[in-house]
């Protein structure tokens, strides 16, 4: 099958196995299992920060580092399309008991005006903000210029307040801006990305920031049930990730770029190329608001062994990643001429 629903759906190459069945291993929990402890070692260096804690996901991510950041009762300010708002499923008001404020972020960028005219003191009717949440890869396809995060930066820093970075899609950022990971994390003090979309690592993404700030999440972490004992196992595949996977991620935005070329070829389809900075083609097609030929398209494409997503209203998300090579892109670009044919 070839798969682009998301870049999430990458398995683990040849290389990654072995080590994973090789690796040295202990109880994380006591601090005492070595991959684990290289992994995190070697997330910090790469992201310019003092520590990390591993954790199972990017989403128990982000929310550990809410938990970790936030009083209760208080306000995170933050994109309205961000992955925290739309894709966690309510977690901030569940596990760090914050009010999320989303607003207006055209193309991901929070804007100066629309943050300083939202931020709040606590007083008998508010809620006191407590952190700004960015997000570069947007997980709209979008990636955030140095200049607008250190925007952001300042907002924060004329309020005394921390900036945490969704960095799940981090590495595509650097790619697409052709700068250091380091360098987009700067402004944030603290920095979450994944192991597992686009990398191939099977699981596991890492939260990073001062020392100070990765021993009160790793607290935290245990308080949410992330103490995953001998995950030295996952923790080499993650290592293989950053060291070797992260080099080659400018090759799948470049054949997302092929993709959208290809696609924009073919009658009525519409593609977003303000939204395809990354390794993400976003496109639409009016006629596929109809659920019939909706499922008529889903149909075709599963006749050529190609999973994608569901449309929603009209639009559809292809992504590119490790597994889709030059063959691939030419067996989806078929099917694709066959199925957003009337």
């Amino acid at each position: 099958m070839i798969d682009i629903r998301s870049d999430t759906v990458t398995v683990p190459t040849e290389e990654m196995r072995r080590a994973m069945a090789e690796a040295e291993v202990g109880d994380d929990v006591y601090g005492d299992d070595p991959t684990v402890n290289r992994l995190e070692k070697l997330g910090a260096e790469m992201v310019g920060k003092e520590a990390a804690v591993f954790v199972p996901s990017g989403t128990f991510g982000n929310q550990l580092a809410l938990f970790t950041w936030c009083k209760r009762g208080t306000e995170v300010l933050l994109g309205e399309e961000c992955h925290i708002i739309q894709h966690e499923a309510g977690a901030a008001s569940v596990i760090a008991g914050v009010q999320t404020r989303p607003i207006p972020a055209p193309s991901g960028v929070l804007g100066e005006k629309a943050l300083t005219e939202r931020l709040r003191k606590r007083e008998l009717h508010f809620p006191e903000t407590s952190l700004i949440c960015i997000e570069n890869a947007h997980s709209l396809g979008r990636v955030v210029s140095l200049p607008d995060m250190n925007t952001v930066r300042k907002v924060a820093g004329a309020w005394g307040l921390p900036v945490h970075l969704d960095g799940a899609r981090l590495f595509n950022a650097a790619a697409a801006l052709g700068v250091d990971a380091a360098a987009l994390a700067a402004p944030a003090d603290s920095v979450m990305f994944c192991l597992s979309k686009g990398l191939c690592a099977p699981a596991g993404s890492l939260l990073a920031g001062s020392r100070e700030f990765a021993d009160e999440a790793r607290m935290k972490r245990k308080i949410m049930g992330g103490g995953m004992r001998q995950a030295g196992i996952l923790a080499a595949a993650g290592i293989l990730g950053l060291t070797k996977q992260a080099g080659l991620l400018a090759e799948d935005h470049a054949r997302a770029k092929r993709l959208a070329e290809g696609l924009g070829a073919i009658p009525d389809i519409g593609v977003k190329s303000e939204e395809a900075d990354i390794n993400m083609v976003f496109f639409s097609y009016e006629p596929a608001r109809d659920t019939e030929t909706a499922s008529r398209i889903m149909r075709i494409f599963e006749k050529h062994q190609i999973r994608i997503n569901p449309p929603e209203g009209g639009v559809f998300r292809f992504v590119t990643h490790y597994w889709i090579g030059d063959a691939e892109l030419e067996a989806i670009l078929d099917a694709s001429r066959e199925a957003f044919s009337l």
